[in-house]
């Protein structure tokens, strides 16, 4: 990308009620950011759900004067991007709609090939759930996943440093832009981080610290990954919103339950209550129901044991597999008449036992 596209995108970036979404729609019609700023506003407003109060400001040089301060400040701190349509640009990210136009990014972040996950949670996180991010790290590590979070308080940094304790790459998605470091108390692990993955923003070096950034934040942690992953939360927070993002991006999403009495678990009960998250009691749940296989060569190879005996439930989902050969995790469950987390360990104890095996997308087949 040649400086002045990169300028002619800050730009269009800098315009006010301009987002992402619009900002694609706009160069998919004119061919390029800089195409945009010389079209006509005469057809800019037969654009489909393109109005004058959208572009309002549009032409205004203040965009370009703004952009050409970013561009010196990208070049001066050798900071790394990636535009939307880049191949660098991170996969997943170029399947959700709002995804941002421009991706700024430090350290030595690496996505090829990974399983890449997002850990999230309250900010006052409990003991119980410091406990249980930890042991989820540590149990994930064999699968060696990419493990994204905020960098925040309480379960972002958890599952941050837990991360780094087991020399995974972590990534830290951040509310504002790369000149600055949100609580200061974190920047003694930014040096880590970077070394063992990095940070990723949209937010420019100008952009100041706002508390609303965090929601526009959640987008980029929600998308990046394969599946979010909610440690805790009370009953409002942002870890819902990135769990509503991320069922809407169609990934997956996990919730850790706790006591009906305890205020940083009513989130993740009501999550799982309302069937937009599984249930997550065991750490191994994830990598079993997202189909990963082991990143090591000592994976034991599952035989089928000679007179296995099963459970009268087992037997159900077995010889339902048997007729279909293979099936999807929710056809089991609707076929078999049983709650998608009751079926989820019914089908890890048959795995263990030999007689069924995971497959990637959540299917299942008879061994």
């Amino acid at each position: 990308m040649t400086e002045d596209q990169l300028l002619n995108i800050l730009a269009l970036q800098h315009v006010p009620k301009i987002g992402a979404t619009t900002a694609k729609k706009l160069i998919a019609h004119c061919g390029s950011a800089e195409a945009v700023f010389k079209e006509k506003k005469s057809n800019i407003l037969k654009i489909d759900g393109i109005g004058s109060v959208t572009i309002e400001g549009l032409y205004d040089k203040i965009h370009f004067e703004e952009a050409q301060n970013e561009v010196r400040f990208i070049k001066d701190n050798e900071i790394g991007y990636s535009y939307f349509t880049d191949d660098r640009y991170p996969e997943r990210l170029k399947h959700c709609i709002d995804g941002p136009l421009l991706l700024f990014q430090s350290g030595n972040i690496n996505l090829e090939n990974k399983h890449i996950i997002s850990i999230v949670g309250a900010r006052k996180i409990t003991t119980s759930g410091i406990a249980f991010c930890e042991k989820l790290v540590e149990e994930l590590a064999p699968y060696n996943p990419v493990i994204i979070s905020g960098f925040a308080y309480g379960t972002d940094i958890t599952a941050h440093k837990a991360a780094l304790k087991y020399n995974m790459q972590t990534i830290g998605c951040l509310a504002h832009g790369l000149n600055q470091i949100y609580p200061k108390v974190h920047k003694k692990y930014m040096r880590d981080v970077e070394k063992h993955g990095g940070f990723f923003t949209d937010f420019w070096s100008s952009d100041t610290f706002d508390r609303k950034n965090f929601l526009k934040r959640n987008r980029i942690i929600a998308g990046l990954s394969e599946a979010t992953i909610v440690i805790e939360s009370a009953e409002k927070g942002g870890s819902l919103v990135t769990a509503d993002i991320a069922n809407s991006y169609n990934r997956d999403v996990f919730a850790v339950p706790g006591r009906t009495t305890d205020s940083q678990s009513v989130g993740c009960n009501n999550l799982i209550k309302a069937n937009q998250a599984h249930l997550l009691s065991n750490p191994l749940d994830v990598p079993y129901l997202l189909g990963w296989e082991l990143q090591d060569k000592a994976k034991p190879i599952l035989q089928k044991q000679l007179f296995v005996e099963l459970e009268s439930d087992e037997k159900v989902v077995y010889n339902f597999l048997k007729e279909n050969n293979k099936a999807l995790l929710d056809v089991i469950a609707l076929n078999c008449n049983m709650p998608t987390y009751k079926l989820a360990g019914l089908l890890l104890n048959m795995e263990l036992k030999g007689v069924v095996r995971p497959l990637p997308g959540k299917l299942f087949e008879v061994i």
